[in-house]
């Protein structure tokens, strides 16, 4: 029986070792379940072998203690893979593999390795993997408008005058004078979007014009004329390279280039607009903007100044050079150049944080044919020759603004009664306050000055200008859509009529309500 003993002695560590040293107990208690029918019958032939010694002869005995160790050997050996996976189990974290039951006197066979699950893809990864379906160009297409209704009134000045003599007007608003009460001065809509990433088109007509001499001098009202026509090419994907092709404003004069739906004052100066009357002329312009300047022109754009609209900091360009809605009358071209660079003066001090001074200069270089008052365009060409300067601190919360040119253009001549090449110069200051919240909405009051002394190529024979003007005004925004313009203004004019001599003075009140959409 002493063998016996020993073997039963022998199975023990074998049989407890996956739950033992180095296993897990989750190895071990599933090789435990394994070799518990095993072990009931080694523990039932262990007990039956002291009735079985009465009866059976030594060599019985000892044949039934070979069969017992052969099974043990057996038991070992199916053991030993369950332990090694087991303790493999302890040292990774990965699930531990499925076992393979036993076969008798063959070794189970080591699983394959299972390759490590995919980590799943985050969801911003694979949103930027797929590609956005781009819209159609109908799709990109925006339409927004403004419309502008004014009521001006002369409180006191030469409303009327005798034949000969100037009366009370302006190149720029033909609803000053006598009799005049409300008017429409801009009716603009403007279709404008991308045709691709590197097309895009601007259209906006005027259905406000006036046009004149149609049943004995008699002015009508509201007619339709074209003011932008273009579409941009740009060069680079940052879209800070642009060609401008067809009719669109010409880079001259800050105030020009400005919007009149985003301009302070009501309307633009005699001194700077005199060079380009109307704004635009048919030809092909290319803007650049580093973009150093356009985050600042951004930060001013979310401040809610008002800018000088979509152009760069650099312009080039070549036009007719006969202006707005007129033909072509000689094979020269009007040739303009233009910078203004931004300044942010943050790093001056807390006095100028968030303040933004904004310079530049511009040329322009012609030769124009004046209309004739007797018909036809003059069969001369005279020079048309600008320089001017510009400087802007932005209100925040008080501003100054002021622009200056000089050069030579046509302008009617008395003494010898026909057009002549003559200097000009004009511009005008202003100051500006902004407050951006009251009872009434914000608000920005205003006060300019300004001064011009030349010819204004625009009218036939290029009548001379003489403008000497006060104007002192406020504007209101009780609501996004809607703003109030209210000015009074001091004015000492020339009329803009050949026919008429010396100077008219008046002082007005005028008003402008605008709406957007």
């Amino acid at each position: 029986m002493k063998p016996i003993t020993r073997t039963l002695h022998d199975m023990r560590p074998a049989v407890f070792r996956a739950s033992g040293a180095g296993g897990g107990r989750i190895a071990g208690r599933r090789a435990g379940s394994r070799l518990r029918p095993y072990l009931l019958v080694a523990l039932a032939g262990s007990l039956g072998l002291p009735a079985a010694a009465s009866a059976q002869t030594v060599q019985d005995l000892q044949r039934q203690i070979d069969e017992l160790k052969a099974t043990i050997a057996e038991l070992k050996a199916a053991n030993a893979p369950v332990a090694s996976r087991a303790s493999a189990s302890s040292a990774s974290p990965s699930p531990p593999a499925p076992i393979a039951p036993a076969q008798t006197q063959v070794a189970a066979p080591t699983p394959p390795s299972i390759p490590p699950a995919p980590q799943p893809v985050p969801t911003t990864q694979l949103a930027e993997a797929q590609p956005k379906p781009e819209r159609a160009w109908y799709d990109r297409i925006a339409l927004r408008g403004y419309t502008q209704m004014r009521f001006n009134e002369i409180l006191s000045g030469d409303r009327t005058a005798p034949d000969g003599r100037s009366r009370l007007r302006s190149v720029h608003d033909g609803a000053i004078g006598d009799n005049n009460n409300f008017s429409l001065r801009r009716v603009r809509l403007v279709l404008q979007g991308d045709l691709n990433d590197r097309v895009s088109f601007y259209f906006q007509p005027d259905f406000a014009v006036n046009v004149n001499n149609q049943s004995v001098g008699e002015r009508r009202e509201s007619f339709a004329q074209l003011r932008d026509a273009y579409v941009d090419a740009f060069l680079d994907t940052d879209r800070r390279f642009r060609l401008r092709f067809g009719q669109s404003k010409v880079p001259f004069g800050w105030e020009n280039m400005q919007s009149s739906s985003n301009r302070l004052t009501l309307d633009r100066s005699d001194g700077i607009n005199s060079a380009v009357p109307g704004e635009r002329d048919l030809g092909v312009v290319a803007y650049y903007t580093p973009p150093q300047v356009q985050r600042i022109w951004d930060r001013l754009e979310e401040d809610g100044q008002k800018l000088f609209g979509n152009y760069g900091a650099f312009g080039l360009g070549v036009y007719n050079g006969q202006g707005i809605s007129r033909a072509e009358t000689n094979d020269g071209v009007m040739t303009v150049a233009m910078a203004t660079w931004p300044f942010a003066l943050d790093g001056l001090g807390d006095a100028f944080a968030g303040q933004v001074i904004e310079t530049g200069a511009a040329a322009i270089r012609n030769r124009i044919q004046p209309e004739l008052r007797s018909g036809g365009v003059s069969a001369a060409s005279f020079a048309d020759e600008r320089f001017g300067v510009h400087a802007i601190l932005y209100p925040q919360p008080i501003g100054f603004q002021a622009e200056w040119n000089w050069g030579r253009g046509p302008e009617y001549d008395p003494v010898t009664q026909s057009i002549a090449t003559k200097r000009l110069n004009g511009g005008y200051f202003q100051t500006m306050g902004r407050v951006r919240t009251s009872p009434l909405g914000p608000f920005m009051p205003y006060a300019r000055w300004q001064y011009y002394r030349g010819g204004w190529k625009a009218l036939p024979n290029a009548p001379r200008l003489e403008t000497d003007e006060f104007e002192l005004g406020i504007e209101f925004q009780p609501t996004p859509p809607l703003e109030l313009t209210i000015a009074y203004a001091r004015m000492e004019r020339r009329e803009a009529d050949e026919r008429r001599e010396g100077r008219a003075e008046g002082n007005l009140i005028r008003t402008q309500l605008q709406w957007n959409y």
